[in-house]
């Protein structure tokens, strides 16, 4: 899938290069933009790192307190396995299967409510950013701003995150 992403890539920037080559050597400005720093780095990413961070550690909280019944039931069950009746022990094996596939299944919906979470919100500031990238490429008159992952080699004067990201962080608010 990168390979294609790189192929189309460059494939792109020849054409450009070909449409446009009478004025090529005077107005081919291109820019690159590495979209994970700037989920890293700016203030809005940063916030979603700290939010996610929060929840896990709300919902790693319940998961141990889970964890620690399904283990109180183990102990119990393996201290009276010996002077409870059979049914009993039964009963009391249903109720850790039941904890433990509750646990199961709770552990699961986190973890995807964590991921949509996380999907959401980086959607919204690669949203945001796209926006400002283009504002940039408007305004300084770039012939194409590329995403940093789909080009094999770029010098560090066409990387334009650190102007995206600072120009991002302006007009953040929490």
């Amino acid at each position: 899938m990168r390979l294609i992403k790189i192929n189309f890539a460059v494939i792109f920037i020849i054409t450009f290069v070909f449409i446009f080559s009478s004025n090529a050597a005077d107005v081919a400005k291109i820019g690159v933009v590495d979209f994970q720093r700037i989920f890293k780095n700016s203030n809005a990413g940063k916030a979603v790192q700290a939010d996610l961070k929060s929840q896990f550690k709300t919902m790693q909280a319940e998961l141990e307190k889970n964890k620690s019944e399904i283990e109180e039931i183990q102990k119990t069950l393996e201290r009276q396995a010996a002077v409870i009746s059979k049914e009993a022990r039964e009963e009391k094996n249903r109720e850790l299967q039941i904890k433990i596939f509750d646990f199961k299944n709770l552990e699961k919906k986190y973890r995807s409510e964590l991921r949509k979470n996380e999907r959401k919100k980086l959607m919204k500031i690669q949203d945001e950013a796209v926006k400002i990238v283009h504002e940039i490429g408007k305004k300084e008159g770039y012939l194409i701003i590329l995403d940093k992952s789909v080009a094999v080699y770029v010098p560090k004067t066409l990387d334009l995150t650190d102007k995206v990201i600072q120009e991002y962080n302006a007009g953040y608010k929490k």
